[in-house]
């Protein structure tokens, strides 16, 4: 077989096919490989509904059997079209818990020529867990996983786990057992979370909310308030504004809105249901926002299975660089910039916080990714890649400075219809750190021409002669850099800072 000669993809690594076989979808994801923020080559899901009346007979429903039986079908042979080297086989709640889940999963072993891992409900959090650990820099709070037929809780702080609990919380179990009633099922789950000591460590913290049903939910509240940006990952919801938005959904008060629309039917019947769960949950965790995770036990398993040097690796970081080894005309030069800018903001007067130096290291490394575009839209095209790109290990304020950092890179420090939804997400904070950074690296391409080797040399040092000055100094050798568009951006940066900056040649 003929293999593909594109050079997009990463060298050195496999693809890995992982078939989720939940309660309520089964789901084929097929990753560019086995590293720390693994690309999606393909993903299809087919909402089977496996857990549909286990609740009332314990047993899996047979025409959600079958349909799913020929969802594997199909998975196996994408997975191997997809040159897949390895497949991960996970089931959850309906193939643990009803009566005939192991004549399935011997059915299943047989036409995906892999065995299949059933996960226990502490297995099931634990990987969870590891999903938003793979996706968060630092995380500390409650991860909540909504399945079908299983709610998962578990606490993490850092790369610590606590012991994870299952209740019987599941979207298609609750609705089933409350008998689709919405008052029921919050007073069924209000009585479950009475008893969960893991919310009650919650307060003040984040409760990180992992699940279709759940993300649904996050998709509606961007759409009913016009958000932005549509990026699922990080996407938060201060509590009392969660309260109160989730009491909207349960009650369905919005759901003739055209929003709703955009949530499949199957999804959009559990929704009032993952609303209460998810209601009742904070109420009794009370922390300080909910944050919705687009990664779960999928890409906790895969991350378990990574060396620890690799999972100590910054997601973003690894991300953003991937993406200048693809893309930019020097990935070297990228890094020049990420290490040389630190200081440089220092030396200009304005202090980082960890997150934002990791901020500004990534928007270093993706500042040449939109160097084949049509000149007059490289800034336009670097800001559409990173706002849309799956970067996780940000915040959607992070992620609006790193997009308008590399647009200022190349249009300049000015605000236009491009800029004008980014910044709504962004902090004063970040804003002006943003053009600070884009007025900096477009004074280093004057000197670089986008390669290695110069960025180095220079130095930008708060001037011996003058207090609150700054002195660009650059070795006597590279004089010739010099000339009228280098002052005029060196001015441009000195206005945004209120710092007067001289060019010396030493």
């Amino acid at each position: 077989m003929v293999e593909s000669e594109a050079q997009g993809r990463l060298p050195g690594i496999a693809p890995v096919s992982v078939v989720d076989i939940g309660s309520n979808s089964v789901r084929l994801v097929v990753y560019e490989g086995l590293n720390r923020n693994p690309a999606v080559l393909f993903n299809e899901k087919v909402m089977c509904g496996l857990g549909k009346g286990i609740d009332a007979t314990g047993r899996m429903d047979e025409a959600s059997v079958e349909r799913a039986i020929a969802a594997l079908h199909r998975f196996r042979a994408l997975s191997v079209q997809a040159r897949a080297r390895t497949t991960f086989v996970l089931a959850t709640a309906a193939a643990r818990d009803a009566s005939n889940g192991p004549d399935f999963i011997r059915r299943a072993e047989a036409i995906l020529h892999h065995s299949v891992r059933v996960l226990s409900g502490e297995e099931e959090a634990y990987y969870s867990a590891l999903g938003v650990i793979s996706g968060y820099h630092d995380p500390d709070g409650i991860v909540g996983d909504l399945g079908g037929g299983s709610l998962e809780l578990v606490e993490v702080k850092g790369p610590a786990i606590g012991k994870g609990i299952t209740l019987p919380l599941g979207g298609i179990r609750l609705s089933e057992h409350s008998g689709g009633s919405v008052t029921k099922a919050r007073s069924y789950a209000r009585r479950h979370f009475k008893d969960a000591d893991v919310l009650k460590v919650g307060e003040g913290r984040t409760f990180y909310a992992v699940g279709g049903t759940w993300r649904a939910i996050a998709k509606l509240h961007m759409e009913l308030r016009g958000y932005p940006l549509h990026m699922m990952q990080g996407y938060e919801i201060p509590f009392a504004e969660a309260m109160s938005f989730l009491s909207e959904v349960a009650e369905s008060k919005d759901s003739k809105e055209p929003a709703y629309a955009a949530i499949s039917k199957s999804r959009r019947l559990l929704i009032p249901f993952g609303a209460v769960t998810l209601q009742e949950a904070i109420a009794a965790a009370k922390p300080a926002l909910v944050s919705f995770s687009a990664l779960g036990v999928r890409e906790g398993y895969l991350y378990a299975l990574l060396s620890e040097s690799m999972q100590k690796e910054d997601p973003l970081l690894a991300a953003a660089e991937e993406l200048a080894i693809l893309r930019a005309r020097s990935p070297e030069h990228a890094r020049e910039l990420a290490a040389w800018t630190g200081p440089a903001m220092q030396a200009l007067g304005l202090d980082e916080t960890d997150e934002e130096s990791r901020y500004r290291q990534a928007a270093c490394l993706l500042a040449d990714i939109s160097w084949r575009a049509h000149p007059d839209y490289r800034g336009l095209q670097a800001l559409n890649i990173i706002a849309h790109s799956t970067f996780s290990g940000i915040s959607h304020a992070g992620r609006a400075y790193i997009a308008l950092a590399n647009y200022y890179r190349f249009e300049g420090v000015r605000d236009d219809d491009a800029t004008g939804p980014l910044a709504m997400i962004a902090t004063p904070r970040m804003m002006q750190r943003a053009r600070v950074l884009g007025a900096l690296l477009r004074v280093l391409y004057l000197f670089s021409a986008s390669m290695p080797g110069v960025v180095r040399e220079l130095r930008l040092e708060p001037s011996a002669k003058e207090e609150g000055a700054v002195d660009w100094i650059v070795p006597a050798g590279l004089q010739d850099f010099a000339g009228e568009r280098l002052d005029g951006r060196l001015q441009q940066l000195a206005k945004l800072t209120g710092k007067k900056i001289t060019l010396q040649f030493q």
